[in-house]
């Protein structure tokens, strides 16, 4: 399972709206938008081990259009991976 959850730094407040995309290689696996807490609390159910691509589309943010992340899954537990976002800078980290 993987779930994700955008925060608007700059506002202080969650990133809510934001469409989020997971792809295994190029196959689009899942596409949802964060609810209004900033949060997708499970994007695509259970997920094999492997190589995935997180893409975040923030709408708000007047520099960041796209944001991708690639990660490898080494098994099937829960992963968590929070973006905080402003005009200035973005991070993404595995959370827990």
């Amino acid at each position: 399972m993987i779930s994700t959850h955008v925060l608007d730094t700059e506002r202080g407040r969650p990133a809510a709206g934001v469409r989020v995309e997971l792809y295994r290689g190029e196959e689009l696996l899942a596409t949802e938008d964060t609810d209004s807490d900033g949060r997708i609390p499970d994007l695509a159910g259970e997920v094999e081990p492997g190589t995935y691509r997180l893409v975040f589309l923030p709408v708000s943010s007047p520099f960041f259009g796209r944001i991708e992340v690639e990660m490898s899954l080494p098994d099937t537990a829960h992963v968590h991976v929070p973006l905080l976002l402003s005009p200035y800078g973005c991070t993404i980290y595995r959370g827990s």
